[in-house]
Order: C-alpha cells, then structure tokens, then sequence
C-alpha cells in the first residue's frame, strides 16, 4: 500500500492530468443527471463540482482523494421547491443545507462523530434512504413510458428506456475495470445511439450553443418555507458522508475520519454545497463511484482529483456540453433512473441490515412504519403559507420518534461500534 501511495505522488504532471480526467469520467453520471432532472444547467453544475471539490480540499488540506458531485438524495426536493417557490429560492434553500453541515461540523469539533450516530441511527437513517428512492419511482416510470416527452411515442420510448435500462444491468453485473464503474455512462451512450437511429434525437440544442459561454448562474434568494423544507434533507447525505469516508480510508489504507478529520470532511461538504448554490447548481457532496476508480487505479493522489476539478471548471465554459447533454431523449433517462431510484432505496433497506435493525422490536417497527407511509403517501403538514411534507417531513419524523420513544434495552451498539 505504502509503495503504491509513493509512486502516485511521483507521478508525472501529465499523468496526473489524464488520472484527474478519468475520474470526471466517473463522475460524470452523477454530475449530469441531477441538472438534468431538475431542470438545473449542466455547464453550472460542472462548474460547482469543480470549485466545490477545491473547497473541499482547502478544508482537508488536500489529504483524502474524493471528487464531489451531484448528490441523487436533493433530486425530489429541489424539483418540488422549484415548482413550489422557484430557482432562486431553491437555492436558498440549499445554501441553508450546506450551513447545516458547517453547523454539524462544529458540534463534532466540540462534542466528537460520537453523538451524529446517537442523533441518526440506523433506524432513522435506512427508512427516510427508502423514501428517496420510492418517492421517485412515478417520476422514473412516466419518463420511460413517454409521459414526460408526447414528442416521442409510448412503444418508442419503452423500447428506448428498456435498451438503456438493459444496458446498465449488463454492464453493472458482467462487465469488468473502467467499464464497471460507468455503467450508467454505458447505458445511456446505447440508448441515445438507438435513439439517433430511430431519429428522435433533436440537434437544434448544440447547433443553438456557441462554443464558449458564461454558465447560466443564478444567485439564491432567501425564502423561509424553502428554507424550512430543505434543512432536514441534508441528513441522510450528511451520514451517507460518513460512510464515504469509510470506505475511502479503507481503499487508501488511511483513517481519514481522523486524519483530517470528520470535523473538516463534513465542513468541506457544507462549503462546497453553500458555495454550488450561490451560482445556481446542485448540492455537492463525496461521490462514492470515486471511490470505486481509486481503488481500481490507485490514484491515492489528491493532486488528481485538483485537475479533475479543474478539468470540470474548463468544460463549464463549453456551451456545446449543455446543448448536446439537452438531446439526451426523456425515455433513455428514464431507463437508467428506474434502476437509480431503486437502488436509493435498496441503500436505504442496506443501511438497516448491515446495523441489524430488529424490527420485531416495537420501537423500531414504529419509527420505519410511520416514515414510510408519511414518504410514499405524500403526506403535507400546512400551518398558514409553510408547507411540510417529502423528505424533510419523513427526516424530521424520524429524529423526533428516535428521540420520544424509550428504548426498552441498548440498541446503540452498532452506532458505538461505527463512532469507534
């Protein structure tokens, strides 16, 4: 391990040029399909990802090698705020969410991780994943079957969704090196090339785009019922955070949750965020297929992942990616997010079984039940013109249950065995 870490930081310029566009490669599914379906500009989104990984590494003194990009968990809440209270009240309230971290950073710097696991078990964490992920399943299926695009008809958009679909699964599970850890870039380069060969892909978007443009920014604007709404999302990323620390400091053979540290490794997250909102783009946060190509590469340089930045802030500037990224057809998108959505959810369900939540026990069986029908019935508390209801009512139920509900014997075994 050690040999393999020295000779990543003897690695030549070039080479780590090439490394860092490799792994916005990677990236690159998560980067574009969160804009995409929230109606966000990619070219913006390119630019906070890049600048928000920069943040990142100020704030670790550049010592753990993660790229930061788009997180799927703000996909629903950002498109109902955006309907609800518009763009630039959105990302007000995303720029709140990214101050929520900075705000848990500052407790675990005081208090220690110790009390984020007794704040968020499992039992709180898995179901409001679970939410995500079934939440979207409608959005998923009436893109694949042509609800969101009359343009294209309902046997052409299934065909579509099932080829990019199709795709994704073969490459998730057959394929090998690079290949496996871009099977959503697999699926949905198969699908728009079987969608041009049916034509149903509109050019007009690049032939539109100059080469060069300025990303369309857009500045936040502060609005308390977005605000509110957004704040309780940010927890299940910001445990997801930790998980990617842990599975990053395994593949380096470092222990980063105390090396920088958790306290910075969750302030460099809620900068980055705070920072994606003030130009208009998605929250940023630790992106696990990195992970997955440092390991496979063993690029434990953190210079790769400045150039991957880098190399994103450059694309941003080309207004030709966002033009030929709006040509992508409805239906091939919403192949591969029928698996996406799916599996948020399964991460969610993983979460509880790998932390052998009993749900046999009452107290637990009542906090995942409560959440669950709160998320997938759609369920909306409204006191005058502030509305609760989604992700952040199912995160805010969650805690407080945890909270009320005596526990009838320790269950915190599993979070002391993490927080250790």
């Amino acid at each position: 391990m050690t040999d393999m870490t020295t000779s990543a930081e003897d690695m030549p310029l070039h080479r780590q040029v090439l490394m860092g566009g490799q792994m916005l490669f990677v990236a690159f599914g998560a980067l574009v399909l969160v804009p995409i379906l929230t109606g966000l500009d990619p070219n913006v989104a390119f630019f906070t990802a890049g600048i928000g990984t920069l943040i990142f590494q100020l704030c670790t003194k550049r010592q753990v090698p993660i790229f930061l990009a788009s997180s799927f968990a703000f996909i629903a809440p950002i498109t109902f705020s955006i309907q609800q209270w518009g763009l630039p009240a959105t990302m007000g309230g995303m720029m709140a969410a990214g101050l929520f971290y900075v705000f848990l950073s500052g407790l675990v710097r005081l208090k220690g991780s110790g009390f984020l696991y007794r704040l968020f078990p499992p039992v709180v964490v898995g179901p409001v994943i679970m939410v995500i992920g079934l939440g979207l399943a409608p959005v998923a299926v009436n893109m694949a079957s042509g609800g969101a695009n009359p343009a294209i008809d309902a046997d052409t958009s299934m065909m579509l969704a099932g080829i990019s679909l199709l795709t994704t699964l073969l490459v998730a599970t057959m394929a090998g090196g690079i290949l496996k850890l871009i099977p959503i870039i697999c699926g949905i380069t198969v699908g728009y090339v079987t969608a041009v060969f049916m034509g149903v892909v509109d050019f007009t978007p690049v032939a539109e785009r100059a080469w060069f443009a300025v990303p369309n920014f857009t500045a936040p604007e502060f609005n308390w019922n977005a605000i509110l709404f957004m704040l309780p999302v940010a927890i299940a990323p910001a445990i997801e955070h930790i998980g990617d620390m842990l599975a990053i400091s395994s593949v380096t053979g470092k222990k980063y949750l105390e090396k920088p540290g958790l306290k910075n490794t969750l302030l460099g997250d809620g900068l980055a965020t705070s920072a994606a909102a003030m130009f208009g783009g998605p929250p940023n946060t630790t992106y696990s297929e990195v992970t997955g190509a440092v390991m496979l590469t063993k690029a434990f340089n953190p210079k790769i992942m400045t150039w991957a930045a880098v190399i994103a802030i450059a694309i941003a500037f080309v207004g030709k990616v966002g033009g030929f990224l709006a040509t992508i057809p409805t239906p091939v998108m919403g192949g591969i997010m029928m698996l996406l959505f799916g599996s948020i959810a399964v991460v969610g369900l993983s979460t509880m079984i790998k932390a052998q939540v009993d749900l046999g026990k009452p107290r637990n069986l009542v906090i995942v039940s409560i959440v669950m029908v709160f998320g997938i019935g759609n369920l909306a508390i409204t006191a005058g013109d502030f509305t609760l209801k989604g992700i952040s009512l199912c995160a805010i139920t969650a805690v407080l249950l945890n909270l009320i509900l005596p526990h009838t014997d320790k269950e915190d075994k599993y979070q002391s065995t993490e927080a250790a």
